[in-house]
């Protein structure tokens, strides 16, 4: 793999933006992109004050993103995506269009619809597409999908998924102003917008690990926010292949919960529980009544790997770090493709998982109109 950083455009991602500073934190931590062009903002005052702050020179400053695509697509390697997901879909048909390598905040698009009309000008062996779900970049999760691998865990029957937050009931505080929820999230488009908001992060864990999409689902929706218009609570049962089930339960209104994201899986050996606020740590438990707390200091067999450990065990990998994971990753995959090799990277999603879990949640919001089991797909 090349250890030549690759040059990166960000259309949105400015500083008013809620993802851009990581999006651009992650992309530069391992020296693997540098971004040297951008229309970061629609508004001017916040585009020039983004560039001013990265670093970017003003004539590769655009505030038209599809002036900049025309002027930069011969000097770039690939364009991230950052807008609000409402936007994405004019901007990637326009990427597509040009075969221009694209990198896409998620949720890719706003519902299957949307997909639908992307997959009609999409060519995987013309066109380059990864879509950022940086939670399977921690190391612990990379861990816990060696241990399904090895069947440790033996026959995987179950498989349980939140991802509780409470900011629309206690909005969070950062630096000492709260953080109101952005206009675009209060909203609901063809599947709710906690759906592309959360649930196609639960969606994207349970389909790395299980290696499996669901193949039935049955949902509640509910509201419990002022926000009355808006579904901001959702549970829903799942049916695997091979006999495997599992649940999802999302939310805005857990009070008590940053970000409450947990996975657990059950298997005919053990099973195992991993907790984003506790990141470094695997809880592991066994049939024969073992308990064991595994963590990057302990006996792993994947996460020991040097680019999981910038900095020695009892100093927390967080956010930035797994995406940061994940851009390496996709540094790989996009040389690999600029080359004309195959991408065979694991971790690199694309179109494809974005679309099934876009039909899981179009399958949900069926279900929670018939009180009924509804098939994905």
């Amino acid at each position: 793999m090349s250890n030549q950083p690759l040059n990166l455009a960000f259309i949105g991602g400015g500083v008013n933006s809620a993802v851009g500073y990581v999006h651009f934190s992650a992309a530069h931590l391992d020296n693997k992109f540098q971004v040297v062009a951008g229309a970061f903002s629609r508004d001017p005052s916040n585009n020039s004050l983004t560039a001013a702050q990265w670093g970017i020179t003003t004539n590769r400053t655009y505030n038209d993103w599809r002036e900049m695509i025309d002027i930069e697509y011969k000097n770039i390697d690939a364009v991230v995506v950052l807008t609000p997901t409402p936007h994405h879909l004019e901007a990637l048909q326009y990427l597509l269009q040009k075969n221009v390598p694209v990198i896409c905040e998620k949720a890719l698009v706003c519902g299957t619809e949307e997909a639908t009309k992307l997959l009609q000008l999409y060519d995987p062996q013309q066109h380059f597409l990864a879509v950022t779900y940086n939670y399977s970049g921690y190391a612990m999760v990379r861990e816990l999908k060696n241990i399904i691998k090895q069947g440790k865990l033996g026959t995987l029957q179950k498989i349980h998924l939140e991802m509780p937050q409470e900011g629309f009931k206690r909005p969070p505080d950062i630096a000492g102003k709260p953080s109101l929820p952005q206009a675009w999230r209060l909203q609901d488009y063809s599947v709710p917008t906690i759906c592309l908001d959360l649930g196609v992060h639960l969606h994207h864990l349970s389909s790395y690990l299980l290696e499996c999409e669901p193949t039935e689902t049955c949902a509640q929706f509910a509201n419990h926010s002022e926000y009355t218009n808006l579904i901001d609570d959702v549970t829903m049962l799942l049916k695997y292949p091979n006999n495997v089930t599992g649940s999802m339960w999302m939310s805005k209104t857990a009070i008590g919960h940053r970000n409450g994201l947990e996975v657990r899986i059950y298997g005919t050996h053990g099973s195992a529980r991993w907790y984003q606020l506790n990141p470094d740590e695997l809880e592991l438990q066994f049939n024969d009544g073992r308990r064991e707390i595994l963590d990057r200091a302990g006996q792993c067999q994947y996460a020991n790997q040097f680019r999981y450990n910038r900095m020695k065990p009892g100093h927390p990998t967080g956010f930035v770090e797994a995406f940061a994971n994940l851009y390496t990753d996709i540094h790989q995959a996009l040389c690999n493709f600029k080359a004309g090799r195959p991408i065979t990277n694991e971790y690199v999603f694309g179109l494809e998982q974005a679309k099934q879990g876009l039909d899981l949640f179009s399958a949900a919001k069926r279900a929670s109109q018939s009180k009924t089991w509804e098939r994905v797909g």
